[in-house]
């Protein structure tokens, strides 16, 4: 069975790939194109993180698109807005039938002889779709969607048990529940996680004050009070 071919497939359903399909749209109406989208809904980081106070760290009137000036009050905009901003951009031009949700991309090769891509994703029931297309567009960002980065901290056990079970990473955040420090736990009592949760845990685990510094110097200290670790 012969793959299905485009001129164009656009890997990433991100800020940057809505953004080259307008462009693919407006500048070359007669090529055809797909979007490749691992996850399964559009934004890319916008869409993956969601953790409380998420926001831009480049203006938006800068990062936005030309030929959708960015409208918004805040140049700093946190990370609803921007997700909004992307999917309406999506749904505005004609986009989204054109996206191939949760199609993970995993090999791709060049024939020069055929000039041609082929490309192979994992699909949401698991089994491999192959397309191809004379030019392929990587727009996947440089995060690993399905887990950040964890360093080995020593004595990460120990404070995940004292916060709760929750680790530093945020990727995988959101509005969590959280009991508080055991030192000030009332039964029953419980509000959302906080940077303060983390470093209580952290001071508690490292023996030193918390607010006395960053995770980074936390976490660099060695255990003073538990020595077990």
């Amino acid at each position: 069975m012969a793959a299905e071919h485009f001129d164009v497939l656009i890997v990433g359903a991100g800020l940057s790939g809505i953004g080259a399909a307008y462009h693919l749209r407006r500048d070359c109406p007669g090529k055809t194109y797909a979007i490749l989208e691992g996850r399964a809904a559009i934004g890319g980081t916008w869409d993956l993180f969601r953790y409380p106070g998420i926001r831009s760290d480049s203006d938006m009137y800068t990062l936005g698109y030309a030929f959708k000036p960015w409208r918004e009050a805040k140049a700093i905009a946190d990370g609803p807005s921007i997700l909004n901003y992307v999917r309406e951009t999506a749904r505005d031009n004609d986009i989204e039938r054109h996206i191939r949700f949760q199609h993970l991309v995993k090999h791709a090769a060049w024939s020069s002889a055929d000039a041609r891509w082929t490309v192979e994703a994992t699909t949401a029931d698991g089994s491999t779709a192959t397309l191809t297309c004379n030019f392929l567009l990587m727009a996947s960002g440089y995060y690993r969607y399905s887990a950040g980065y964890t360093p080995d901290f020593p004595g990460m056990e120990r404070y995940q048990a004292l916060a709760g079970g929750l680790g530093l990473h945020r990727q995988n955040g959101g509005r969590h529940r959280l009991r508080r420090h055991r030192r000030n736990h009332r039964p029953g009592d419980g509000q959302d996680c906080s940077q303060g949760h983390h470093a209580a845990a952290l001071a508690d685990l490292y023996g030193v004050s918390p607010g006395g510094g960053c995770v980074r110097q936390l976490a660099a200290r060695p255990p003073a009070r538990h020595a077990g670790l």
